[in-house]
């Protein structure tokens, strides 16, 4: 896989860039400002843009309006977010658009570097991995959610994560079934279409939840 990355803190940029290298990704440029990120994105040819989100010269939403700025470009251009704040505003205007291929990690919270690689992929094949404290904040922002019982909220929670039916059940103690049926009982709540597709379903549901 083929990175782009924009890290302007030296020790995490070099720390990242040697991580990606051990599993074979290449980062064909590494960069630290939002501007040279801009650069980047409209030139090089890549599978991921591993970006955090306040670069300078602003160090507010640099890395974010430069990963937005790309989508626009290039629709569903694979981005994975880092920050070390929870700022649900950031995670819905990347979904906005429902192409997919969106990622938001906190910093502190990547703990294991198989899953922080395993996300990335995840990111780079269509799919959405999104940190649970960013999705907890964006299902309490919501008011439409009212009528969702607490284990739905539950299981919402980790259907935004990515993960899938096996997983989900694994984590509360449930059969596939049960949560294939709470799933169901969350889209039509939310008035949202059933899909076999899960990216589609997460998608959908997170991009409900940024409105």
């Amino acid at each position: 896989m083929r990175l782009i990355l924009a890290e302007d803190q030296f020790l995490l940029r070099e720390g990242l860039v040697k991580l990606l290298e051990a599993h074979g990704d290449e980062v064909v440029t590494a960069v630290t400002s939002g501007p040279e990120l801009r650069d980047a994105l409209s030139t090089e040819d890549f599978d991921l843009a591993l970006i955090d989100i306040r670069l300078p010269p602003t160090f507010t939403d640099e890395g974010l309006q430069a990963a937005i700025e790309g989508r626009r470009l290039r629709p569903g251009l694979p981005v994975l977010l880092l920050s070390q704040y929870v700022e649900q505003l950031y995670a819905t205007e990347l979904l906005a658009d429902g192409a997919g291929a969106v990622g938001y990690l906190l910093k502190d919270r990547v703990f294991d570097g198989e899953q922080f690689i395993s996300a990335l992929r995840t990111v780079a094949g269509g799919g959405t991995v999104m940190d649970e404290d960013v999705v907890s904040g964006m299902v309490r922002r919501s008011d439409h959610l009212a009528q969702l019982t607490a284990r739905e909220l539950e299981t919402l929670a980790l259907v935004a994560q990515g993960r899938s039916n096996a997983a989900i059940a694994a984590t509360m103690f449930v059969t596939e079934k049960a949560i294939a049926k709470n799933i169901n009982s969350i889209l039509a709540k939310l008035k949202l279409p059933p899909s076999t597709d899960d990216n589609r379903r997460v998608m959908a549901v997170l991009a409900y939840l940024g409105q």
